[in-house]
């Protein structure tokens, strides 16, 4: 496969200030292959995800035969994805899978050929359309020395600027010394981590109403911030980059009652970590995806306007109808602050430099 076109890595503080306010990049989009290999037939037992013809411009996505959701053509068709960021003022979307392709779950060597698979297929639009879209891999973190393999394949040879992974890995969390050697090798390839929850805790308690995405997300990916935090990740390799989906979730919403737990109970919160957890605001990033004015007004005044990513959760609704719309319309957020929050922290982030998304 031919190697995938990238911008330098040059600094993002020399993008062009008009560059920069031209400019808008979501780090949190979706994409599907058009098609994938039946992989109940493949790997032999059930569980992963097929798709289904539903209609001319849509499909029916299943889980043996319980129906996991619908999708139009822009889970899987470029143009129109093309088409609709142009309609949104979006000139590059980071391109990572559906967290219900993780597959955790799966036999080691089965997850590692379908995360070659869905890399593979971002890898091809990528190289379609280098001035539209960038790769974040998926990688089988249940076996965290192929999901090694897996990065560098992608990094190396690929040209994808990071991964996107799950709020814990099955029974894992997020610091799970086996993960270790994986953030680790995260940060010496400078490859950006973008935490997405899936398979929330608590889901058997939250069957109607559709409580595992709206209140059982942001719980999660709390739980994702909290485990690298007190498991000491952020303090042992501080050069790893890390973003966390959906605004942080419920993180900074908890950072009081969290440090307060660090300073009454450090016999409980401080075990593998002595640091006040919120030394580590402002070491790790957000995206923008909390939906109200005043929540990112809050998370702001929380981690800063350097820590925060335009993410729009394209193509789902509970995604962003606009990406960066209530960027653009936040009241009291200075030219400067909008511009880093749409496009040049995510070129930090990324490790890209603007000049390479010039039309």
């Amino acid at each position: 496969m031919q190697k995938v076109r990238r911008g330098s890595r040059g600094s993002p503080g020399k993008v062009r200030a008009s560059a920069r306010t031209a400019l808008k990049i979501d780090v949190h989009t979706h994409i599907l292959p058009t098609s994938w290999p039946d992989l109940e037939a493949r790997y032999g037992y059930g569980g992963f995800l097929r798709k289904e013809p539903r209609s001319p411009c849509g499909a029916r996505l299943m889980i043996g035969q319980k129906h996991f959701r619908d999708v139009e053509d822009n889970c899987f068709d470029p143009q129109i994805r093309m088409d609709e960021c142009d309609r949104a003022g979006v000139r590059v979307q980071a391109l990572s899978t559906l967290p219900a392709m993780f597959s955790y779950w799966a036999n080691p060597k089965d997850g590692a050929d379908l995360s070659r698979i869905l890399n593979d297929h971002v890898a091809l639009v990528v190289d379609q359309y280098p001035k539209r879209f960038v790769g974040l891999a998926t990688v089988p973190l249940q076996a965290p020395e192929l999901a090694v393999r897996e990065l560098e394949r992608c990094v190396g040879s690929l040209g994808f600027r990071g991964v996107q992974i799950g709020s814990h890995v099955n029974t894992w969390n997020l610091d799970e010394p086996a993960l270790f050697p994986f953030f680790a090798r995260a940060a010496e390839l400078d490859a950006a981590v973008f935490v997405h929850p899936w398979d929330m805790a608590g889901a058997d308690r939250m069957k109607k109403y559709w409580l595992p995405w709206l209140i059982g997300m942001p719980g999660e990916t709390a739980l994702a911030v909290c485990s690298m935090i007190f498991g000491g990740v952020f303090e042992r390799l501080p050069k790893l980059k890390v973003c966390f989906a959906h605004g942080g979730g419920s993180f900074a919403a908890c950072l009081g009652r969290i440090e307060q737990g660090f300073s009454a109970r450090p016999d409980l919160c401080a075990v593998d970590n002595t640091r006040n957890p919120r030394r580590y605001v402002g070491r790790f990033y957000v995206d923008s995806l909390v939906h109200d004015a005043e929540v990112l007004k809050f998370i702001l005044g929380t981690f800063g306007e350097d820590r925060i990513l335009l993410g729009s959760d394209y193509p789902f609704p509970l995604g962003e109808d606009r990406p960066g719309g209530l960027i653009e319309t936040m009241k009291g957020l200075t030219p400067r602050a909008k511009s880093k929050l749409l496009s040049a922290n995510a070129l930090e982030f990324l490790g890209l430099d603007a000049d390479a998304f010039s039309p």
